[in-house]
């Protein structure tokens, strides 16, 4: 019986190790066949043969994305908007999950629900009056008022994120430094920022991500070559009538990705703490 149970045992982990390889091929394969294309003639690309490795290979593509109009531009005001959205959201996002975990107040639960509504709202159905407010304040075409759009929409989610991270820190922690003279300023600073700190990051990626590949708005309200962000820029590849250059395409998707990897990689060792560090408790 013992053998029986050791061999059901080890099949059950072979297939489970079988399914999770499946998982990590299906997940990745859309990638390397980006990576794979932004390498490829674009002759190549229209072979109804498929090729797994490029051959022959050419840097043309990539060399077509740097020297393409606009393109360095549009990857400083990718930078200048994504980082100026992912700073202020977690500024804001964690002062305002401080108050809804650590304070009882008039209107609390309102403000925990109004969160979830908001996320339910499709993006696409406040566009117009949108840009009418932004018209107004003579943000279109602007670095602000593009930062603003996208933090009015990233907030929801980080403050519900941060929300249960705030709310796994025990209080009686601060208590215990404010008994030992510390004042609640110190206490908080000291002891609930660190612990916290697992859970900014990896609502932090979230922001970023969420951030760096947006596309409607930035289509709608940077209407301007010189004002475009990355997303938009990469619309420079469909040529009309001579069709989309999907080799460009990919090199560009490709280029547009390595931002993405090198934040994941500096702050990846904070990631798996801060996904699972804290409970969910309200």
């Amino acid at each position: 019986m013992r053998i029986s149970g050791r061999r059901q045992s080890r099949r059950n982990r072979v297939v489970v190790t079988l399914l999770g390889w499946l998982v990590v091929v299906i997940m990745t394969f859309p990638v390397y066949w980006m990576v794979v294309t932004s390498f490829r003639r674009g002759v190549d690309v229209q072979s109804p043969v498929p090729q797994f490795l490029p051959d022959p290979a050419t840097l043309n593509n990539y060399r077509k994305v740097f020297e393409r109009d606009f393109f360095w531009t549009a990857l400083r005001n990718s930078l200048t908007v994504t980082l100026l959205v992912v700073g202020l959201a977690l500024a804001i996002a964690f002062l305002a999950a401080v108050s809804v975990s650590r304070f009882h107040f008039r209107g609390r639960r309102a403000f925990i629900i109004m969160i979830l509504l908001v996320q339910m709202i499709p993006a696409e159905a406040l566009i117009i009056s949108l840009f009418g407010v932004l018209d107004g304040w003579r943000l279109i075409n602007t670095i602000i008022g593009l930062s603003l759009t996208y933090l009015v929409f990233v907030l929801p989610f980080t403050i519900w994120t941060l929300r249960g991270f705030v709310a796994g820190v025990p209080k009686e922690l601060e208590e215990a430094a404010q008994v030992d003279g510390s004042s609640r300023l110190r206490a908080f600073l000291t002891i609930t920022l660190p612990l916290v700190a697992p859970g900014l990051v990896a609502t932090g990626i979230f922001a970023f991500i969420q951030a760096w590949n947006e596309f409607i708005f930035a289509l709608v309200i940077m209407n301007r070559p010189e004002r475009q962000t990355l997303p938009v820029w990469l619309q420079a590849f469909n040529e009309g009538a001579r069709g989309t250059d999907w080799a460009g395409v990919m090199a560009g998707s490709t280029v547009m990705a390595i931002p993405v990897v090198i934040f994941f990689v500096l702050i990846q060792h904070r990631v798996t703490s801060g996904l699972t560090a804290g409970a969910v408790k309200g």
